[in-house]
């Protein structure tokens, strides 16, 4: 058994730095857990959105997590961008047997607005792979889509988190509350308990990789023994402050501050 805390994120790439893979592996190396990656998808994008996608091959995608798998054991692991069927297959085949939390982000549009996977495989995540999630994270036109329903209210939050478990078979679901006016609310339900947790909302255009990292901070604490309570409060103070100070760079949506917590001098 690891001695240290040893987390998976199953996703596409980033090369500009602030979403998928690469911020998933700060977000990890933040919280001292050891960040390991299957790559789904190179993506050319940056702040200002997505100009091309080149799926990896399906036996490629295989070999990745047979890798991983054979080698180093893991306490919980999380997906991102899965842009098709045969994708979300394979994994479902490899990952399923470990028996360790999976968390969900079930990313479909990028921040800047551009889809990120195929239609039937929207599908297909809601119907086959939420089910087996620990965890599923998403935000409000994500929760509209999985559920159908319109999301205007913090009550529509919890509606929605509760239809998600419910009706859905997922095992928790947290549905973030960015999207709406008013204070940043996201909503948890554990399958007996709604979770409140709200933050104030930060006037910045810089949220590009908001969602992957605040799922990674959740991963990432589970792999460390949290409960998921107190992880998805720890994750949301952290993402917070990733966004309060987050980097006024690039042309577009600028990237959180994954080192937002350190010490005062080394933010922005």
């Amino acid at each position: 058994m690891n001695q240290i805390p040893c987390a998976l994120t199953i996703a596409g790439t980033d090369p500009s730095g602030g979403a998928g893979i690469q911020a998933d592996l700060k977000t990890f190396q933040e919280f001292t857990c050891y960040g390991m990656s299957i790559i789904t998808s190179v993506v050319a994008q940056n702040t200002t959105g997505v100009q091309d996608v080149h799926h990896i091959p399906i036996n490629m995608i295989e070999k990745q997590l047979d890798s991983v798998i054979s080698d180093i054991p893991f306490q919980a692991y999380k997906t991102g961008m899965i842009a098709n069927i045969d994708m979300m297959e394979v994994i479902v085949q490899k990952i399923t047997p470990l028996n360790v939390p999976y968390i969900m982000d079930p990313v479909m549009v990028a921040t800047s607005g551009d889809s990120l996977i195929a239609e039937e495989a929207r599908n297909f995540l809601r119907e086959q792979l939420l089910p087996l999630a620990a965890l599923v994270t998403p935000n409000v036109p994500e929760a509209e889509y999985i559920t159908g329903e319109s999301i205007k209210t913090v009550n529509d939050l919890q509606q929605a988190a509760e239809q998600i478990v419910v009706k859905h078979g997922a095992g928790a679901a947290l549905v973030k509350g960015g999207h709406l006016d008013g204070e940043a609310i996201d909503i948890l339900y554990d399958g007996n308990k709604m979770h409140r947790f709200s933050s104030e909302r930060i006037d910045t255009n810089n949220t590009h990789g908001t969602g992957c990292t605040y799922s990674a901070s959740i991963t990432a604490l589970l792999s460390k023994g949290i409960p998921l309570p107190a992880a998805v409060k720890q994750a949301k103070d952290y993402v917070t402050a990733a966004i309060r100070h987050s980097f006024s760079i690039g042309k577009g949506n600028g990237p959180t501050n994954h080192w937002a917590t350190r010490p005062e001098e080394v933010k922005q």
